[in-house]
């Protein structure tokens, strides 16, 4: 019977907490860098990466720019959310600016041919902030994602700039097939677009166009112009209890 190094599941999820401190807090990048280093060599080497170092240089090179993309999400959460009171709240205490951080984090390391190790990370925010978001997503600038639970976004999703997505939202597949493993599976989302709660955009070949406005509880599975306004519609009835009580 194979052995499976299932115990660095808790070793992925200091380094990625640590990982996140570090970005930014200059104190705890300084107390955890050589834990940070030493650590990641350590899962690729149990996992039988090779060129470790190599890869944990160009990661570390990437580092500055993440940061970037991820001030740039915070302000955006700062801007759309009425609920923010500073930036601090953001960074301290957002678990969908979390959500993204960890995202962003993990998409590095899956773009230089690392894999477990992303997926370790994040399935330990998954299970922090109820956000899915594969590694392997293609995500612009000014991402921001309210509230963020049961949200789902698959691993060959595209996201443009300045997108906002709300709670239960899944950008998925139509289908699982194993064959189609190396081909686009899920949406691609244009720039300035707007996704409300519970809304499902599934497909590969779906494009939801520029600046369009998705409205909550939608089924989607054909493409959506720009400019567009798609919205759910059902029958809600209000009408006055008999003697004012329900029996």
């Amino acid at each position: 019977m194979k052995s499976y190094n299932v115990c660095l599941k808790d070793t992925a999820k200091t380094f990625t907490k640590r990982l996140f401190y570090s970005l930014f807090d200059c104190e705890q990048e300084e107390a955890h860098g050589d834990y940070l280093e030493k650590t990641f060599l350590k899962i690729v080497s149990k996992l039988e990466i090779e060129n470790g170092e190599e890869i944990w240089a160009k990661f570390k090179m990437e580092l500055p720019e993440i940061r970037k993309k991820l001030d740039l999400d915070a302000i955006a959460f700062e801007s759309n959310d009425p609920a923010s009171h500073s930036l601090a709240e953001i960074y301290m205490a957002y678990p969908g600016f979390y959500a993204i951080s960890i995202y962003r984090l993990s998409h590095a390391l899956y773009k230089l041919g690392v894999y477990i190790l992303p997926r370790m990370m994040s399935e330990y925010i998954h299970g922090i902030t109820g956000v899915d978001i594969h590694p392997g997503a293609t995500i612009g600038k000014s991402f921001y994602i309210d509230h963020g639970t049961g949200i789902v976004i698959g691993e060959t999703s595209i996201i443009g700039e300045h997108v906002k997505i709300y709670q239960g939202v899944t950008l998925g597949g139509i289908s699982v097939s194993k064959d189609l493993a190396s081909t686009k599976r899920h949406p691609t989302i244009e720039d300035n677009v707007c996704i409300y709660a519970n809304a499902t955009i599934l497909g590969g070949d779906i494009v939801i166009g520029a600046n369009s406005i998705i409205g909550a509880n939608v089924w989607i599975t054909q493409s959506v112009p720009e400019n567009s306004l798609v919205t759910y519609q059902t029958e809600i009835k209000i009408r006055p209890r008999k003697n004012g009580i329900q029996k």
